[in-house]
């Protein structure tokens, strides 16, 4: 199914959600149209994607496709965060999210998409070892991160710890096995072959990917935009793994060796990342690599889908004052980028996962997230709000200069991140 509409208006919301939305309208009078637009955004994942499981544990879908991504899941229920720390249905909603994010990776560490039931669905019959849970097989650093971070940011914003349990210890110990396994990907078992697609949805050298040398970074097969990485050690992606292995270390696990292995493993990635994945650019000076392959290849560029080098201080990498982060933000958001668009309608960064001069809002969200300038974020608000093609939601891309062209109607990813800019240009700057 399809959602080619939705009005939360017409849906009786949680009193904590409703009392938000109020928040955020008030702060911000000058838009009068912002109302619906925050309420339709805000509680798009609540009332369109949550599937409650009988074990207490919370599917997500993404929106227009039947499956549980584990990136998506986790962005799509953070700005519930805000409303978790005195409500305890979107801290238990939070938790059953993470439960669930954990049990998939016991079931496979390597899979990026999973199904409600061991239904045997799936988005393509791949060479990949699958099995009836797997919706699609393609190994993203990132997806092992992202409960971790969720996990942490709940445990911090509420002091809740029901989700810290006994699987949850075991699928993280799993994650830092393979993360550390994936720092020499030459041991590793794992191989991914689509046939008759597209060279971006496929591994080379019969599925092993390109070749790749120690860094200390840890391989990606493929990027958060599921496209298959061109340089496997994917920049971004270790950046966050950073941030996710240190949340793990800081959390009140009874495992101290599991946070010790945790806390070392960051360690090494980060000097991975800032000894191999930086280059000297003739008129920025040093910049941040989205992609390199320890061999001495790089590429330069940024991708509209989180992680991304523009996300860095959102991840908690760095802050938005770094310097080198700015220089690469420079960079990013500039003709230099290949996949950064201008338009009569936007001006922002899209991805090679969608059609050229197509503008992602996730992208405009983060550009917002990670400024320091009052003036950008309302020009981006701006620019988001009158972008929406008359749907009231966000999508995944759009035309820079016909925002009536867009690429996915129900693609609840990209309303969360809208809610989270909303909540941090009103409630949060």
């Amino acid at each position: 199914m399809i959602l080619m509409s939705f009005n939360a208006s017409q849906i009786s919301l949680p009193v904590s959600m409703k009392s938000v939305v109020d928040q955020v309208a008030d702060r911000l009078p000058q838009y009068p149209q912002l109302r619906e637009f925050f309420t339709n955004t805000f509680s798009n994942t609540y009332c369109t994607t949550v599937r409650p499981q009988a074990d207490g544990s919370m599917f997500v879908i993404t929106g227009d496709i039947p499956a549980m991504w584990l990136r998506d899941s986790a962005a799509q229920v953070r700005p519930y965060l805000h409303l978790a720390k005195a409500d305890p249905l979107f801290a238990n909603l939070i938790a059953g999210v993470v439960k669930r994010q954990m049990a998939f990776i016991l079931l496979d560490p390597y899979a990026n998409a999973f199904n409600e039931s061991a239904n045997g669905n799936c988005h393509n019959k791949d060479k990949t070892e699958m099995s009836d849970w797997i919706w699609e097989r393609k190994y993203e650093l990132d997806s092992l991160c992202a409960p971790l971070k969720l996990a942490h940011d709940l445990w911090k914003a509420t002091g809740q710890v029901d989700h810290l349990d006994d699987k949850f210890v075991s699928a993280a110990g799993l994650i830092v096995s393979v993360i550390r396994l994936e720092q020499r990907h030459e041991n590793s078992d794992y191989r991914f072959e689509r046939f008759n697609c597209p060279a971006t949805d496929t591994l080379s050298c019969e599925g092993k990917g390109n070749p790749v040398g120690y860094t200390g970074m840890s391989w990606s097969g493929f990027r958060p935009s599921d496209d298959a990485c061109e340089f496997n050690y994917l920049v971004p992606s270790n950046m966050f793994a950073v941030v996710a292995l240190e949340c793990l270390a800081a959390l009140p696990l009874n495992d101290d060796a599991l946070k010790r292995d945790a806390k070392a493993l960051a360690k090494e990635i980060r000097f991975g990342i800032e000894g191999f994945g930086k280059i000297q650019h003739a008129q920025l000076g040093d910049i941040y690599a989205f992609e390199t392959d320890g061999l001495g290849h790089y590429n330069l560029m940024d991708d509209a889908n989180v992680p991304s080098l523009l996300a860095m201080p959102l991840m908690g990498y760095c802050s938005k004052s770094d310097p080198v982060f700015l220089a690469t933000r420079k960079f990013i958001l500039s003709a230099a980028n290949p996949y950064f668009y201008q338009g009569k309608a936007a001006t922002g960064v899209g991805s090679p996962h969608t059609p050229q001069d197509f503008i992602w809002p996730i992208s405009l969200c983060v550009q917002g997230l990670t400024s320091n300038s009052k003036a950008e974020k309302t020009e981006l608000l701006e620019m988001l709000m009158r972008c929406d093609a008359g749907t009231g939601l966000m999508h995944e891309g759009f035309h820079k200069d016909d925002p009536s062209q867009f690429t996915r109607p129900w693609f609840a990813w990209a309303n969360s991140m809208f809610a989270e800019f909303l909540l941090d240009l009103a409630l949060d700057s």
